[in-house]
């Protein structure tokens, strides 16, 4: 009988996990400036929102909602972490007719005039058979 609850009490230790670490990494929530080179459309200007979820954060990962606005092409939603001053993204046009989604990676920095930036490129697997750009986005103040 002991061997049962012993049994018991592991098993019940994956759903009494650890309290969770509170984020300590860079918050880069804020309203971007952007510029970018897609390969299929050329040059174009946008505004990048992102939010960080406290929630979701821990220790150096930060986890934010994302959403690219493209004067011309709509909004694209998706979600971003971040680790140090790399940040990963998923975004989506909201009219998925195009199947204009991809995946990007960013290096921030503080530019020449000490504001947070970003430089960013992407992947669109399946937009116009394949697709990659660049963006370099510059935060708000």
């Amino acid at each position: 009988m002991k061997h049962w609850i012993a049994l018991l009490m592991m098993a019940a230790l994956p759903a009494m996990a650890a309290p969770k670490a509170p984020f300590t990494g860079p918050d880069y929530s804020g309203v971007y400036d952007c510029t970018g080179d897609d390969a299929h459309e050329g040059k174009y200007t946008g505004t990048v929102t992102m939010t960080l979820d406290p929630t979701q954060s821990a220790g150096s990962h930060g986890a934010y909602k994302f959403k690219l606005e493209v004067p011309g092409y709509g909004a694209y939603l998706g979600q971003a972490v971040s680790e140090g001053d790399h940040i990963a993204m998923y975004f989506a046009l909201t009219d998925q007719k195009t199947k204009d989604y991809g995946t990007g990676l960013a290096k921030v920095k503080k530019d020449a005039k000490g504001r947070t930036s970003f430089h960013k490129f992407y992947y669109e697997p399946e937009f116009k058979g394949g697709n990659y750009g660049t963006e370099d986005c510059v935060l708000r103040k």
